[in-house]
């Protein structure tokens, strides 16, 4: 089958655009937390940089070629290791069109060059998100460790599970349009894997409460921190239509009216409660959420669905950052728990109540796949609360096996190490 090059050209700028994004997390943080923390830009860089070095040779296979009895990836599927290694031949090289791209599967005729440079941005901008945690508290060398284990078995086994065809829970009928569980929920989990680590050696240190990474706002580096990921969002949600077509479109308008109805809650509902002028953060904190809330739903749902999801997304933020900010025993001075997390795990469960069949052709059928159903607000009944509990049980197995996965891994570089976090009083968080 030879490639279709509209799509393959669109999804390659679609990649692109994702990628600025991990790199856009670190100006988020430094926006956050100060000028001085140089070290959230390296450390982006350092991921987009082993993210595509790892997933090259063999990430991008564990998530994408077909799966072993539905849980991971064959790690010599064509082209193999090393993006097909020194392939002389088209038909082996990255410029085949790669399998689920096929006319059997989704049939958008991505090459594999083009699918894997999409996906590999996705899984770098993922660990991004899971290491706004760790800044001046983890081991640089822990991190690039982490991080090679991460874009090879963390990442990879929820892609395969959910968004490859093959895998044992897409089989069941669970989706995720762009990785509300995926991408956010599991880098919630992941990040808590790491949290538990550090508290672990904090608690080994005499700390009896996590020492916090004070914030700083630096408005200029914020904004433009929060208008690159915007501007990302592009590629990341219309990006995973994996076709330039109509439905590209509508998930463009349903990912930025959610944005925009996240911030007017946010701002609306913090006005109410503390009487406080509108500030920059929480501006920045409400387009967030709704970039997190739509994403898994953004190609199954209206664009007024879209609004509602993103007026409910600002509450729900407030109410999770108060909640977390209880937890004495972790750091997450970017957001990584309220926002992430919980905006992903909430637009997942969204999915079985605000998907329309009219909007849930986003992604091209594939007939060995369960059909997605209206959702519960839209006539859909029985099927709805069966897409309802598939969602939950993919939520609840994903988390776990996330969390269980990312911690063993700091533990076992802790015992390599001799510990995975810094020394907290040069990093002058601690007397």
């Amino acid at each position: 089958m030879m490639g279709d090059p509209i799509n393959n050209l669109w999804v390659v700028l679609a990649a692109l655009l994702v990628f600025t994004m991990t790199i856009s997390v670190g100006l988020l943080e430094v926006g956050e937390l100060g000028e001085a923390l140089y070290a959230s830009l390296m450390k982006t860089v350092l991921m987009t940089s082993i993210g595509l070095f790892v997933m090259a040779i063999v990430g991008f296979n564990t998530a994408f070629a077909p799966t072993l009895g539905g849980f991971i990836g064959n790690p010599f599927y064509r082209p193999g290791l090393f993006l097909g290694s020194f392939a002389a031949s088209p038909a082996t090289a990255p410029g085949a069109v790669w399998w689920s791209m096929g006319p059997a599967w989704f049939g958008t005729g991505l090459d594999t060059g083009t699918y894997f440079l999409f996906e590999t941005a996705f899984a770098a901008v993922t660990l991004a998100l899971v290491g706004v945690v760790v800044l001046r508290k983890m081991k640089p060398i822990a991190l690039a460790a982490y991080s090679v284990v991460y874009f090879v078995f963390i990442w990879n086994l929820p892609a395969a599970w959910i968004w490859n065809p093959t895998g044992w829970l897409a089989k069941l009928g669970m989706v995720d349009f762009a990785g509300g569980l995926v991408v956010h929920g599991a880098a919630g989990a992941a990040g808590l894997g790491l949290l538990y680590q550090f508290w672990r050696e904090e608690k080994a240190k005499g700390l009896t409460t996590s020492p916090q990474v004070p914030i700083r706002v630096s408005p200029g580096w914020l904004t433009l921190g929060i208008l690159l990921l915007w501007v990302g969002w592009f590629g990341f949600n219309p990006g995973s239509v994996l076709a330039f077509n109509d439905q590209t479109t509508v998930v463009v308008i349903t990912t930025f009216l959610a944005a925009a109805s996240a911030m007017v809650s946010t701002l609306a509902l913090r006005h109410v409660l503390h009487s406080q002028a509108p500030s920059l953060l929480d501006a920045v904190n409400g387009i967030l959420m709704g970039l997190i809330v739509i994403t898994p739903v953004a190609g199954f749902v209206s664009p007024a669905s879209a609004m509602v999801l993103g007026i409910l997304g600002g509450p729900i933020f407030l109410i999770g950052e108060q909640y977390f900010a209880k937890w004495k025993w972790l750091s997450d001075p970017v957001g990584l728990l309220p926002g992430h997390l919980v905006g992903g795990l909430f637009g997942v469960a969204m999915i079985a109540f605000f998907a329309q069949p009219a909007y849930s052709g986003a992604l091209p059928a594939v007939a060995s796949l369960p059909t997605l159903p209206a959702g519960l607000l839209f006539g859909g009944g029985t099927a709805a609360l069966h897409q309802l509990g598939i969602e939950l049980f993919g939520v609840v197995v994903v988390m776990i096996s996330i969390f269980v996965l990312s911690f063993v891994t700091a533990w076992l570089l802790a015992r390599v190490l001799g510990g995975i976090t810094t020394d907290y009083r040069k990093e002058g968080l601690v007397p």
